[in-house]
């Protein structure tokens, strides 16, 4: 089977839940989240976590970068997005189809990287 390495920048609690699936599953989307956006490089995925994620404090003012493979077959039924650049691509899972889409995650979601905001506590 082939496979397509992608990457999701997440916050403390959607880690939380990722985690609890014993790092198998995406957690659904909120009422707010109409889609779910993994994104196609590690580089995107780590801009978004350290440049916005870390100044989320709904998110712990953490970013993790994850990494995770999917079956290329099932991919193939979405279309790649630009958001805002030729460097920016990312799919988009409608949030009702989430299930579907964890069904095809091939191994384990890993976490490759974390970024931590700077906490007022620490700041003189």
């Amino acid at each position: 089977m082939a496979k397509t390495t992608l990457y999701r920048p997440v916050g403390q609690p959607e880690l939380d839940l990722i985690e609890a699936s014993g790092w198998r599953r995406f957690p659904p989307r909120l009422d707010w989240q109409p889609i779910f956006y993994p994104v196609l490089s590690e580089a995107y995925a780590t801009r978004i976590a350290s440049e916005w994620n870390t100044k989320d404090e709904a998110n712990g003012s953490v970013g993790y970068v994850l990494r995770f493979e999917v079956d290329s077959a099932y991919l193939a039924a979405h279309e790649v997005h630009e958001a805002g650049g030729r460097d920016l691509l990312e799919y988009w899972i409608p949030a009702e189809e989430l299930d579907e889409f964890n069904d095809h995650i091939v191994g384990p979601i890993e976490v490759i990287a974390e970024h931590r905001g700077e906490s007022p506590d620490l700041v003189r």
